[in-house]
């Protein structure tokens, strides 16, 4: 199956990309762009802009695992409202 897993490179997503690498062909989308064993291909979130990026160039995907969102910040930087819009408007 071809998958792509957003939030690839966060704490679950490097979890899961671990457990299904070995039978699956995987694609990430972060805002971060390593490269990883494993992982086909990491599309950058700034690349994907509906307005200059043609999504016909993707892969097909058989699936999409969401994991992307705004967590952990331990020094209290973002207002609540932040996290909220974040983790329900672009999901």
């Amino acid at each position: 199956m071809n998958i792509l897993i957003t939030g690839a490179y966060g704490f679950v997503g490097t979890n899961l990309i671990n457990n299904l690498k070995i039978k699956h062909n995987l694609y990430g989308l972060d805002i971060v762009c390593p490269t990883r064993e494993g992982v086909l291909k990491t599309f950058y979130w700034k690349d994907i802009n509906p307005e200059s990026f043609s999504l016909q160039t993707l892969p097909k995907f058989d699936a999409i695992i969401h994991l992307a969102g705004k967590a952990h910040d331990t020094k209290k930087q973002s207002a609540a409202q932040s996290y909220f819009d974040i983790n329900t408007g672009l999901t």
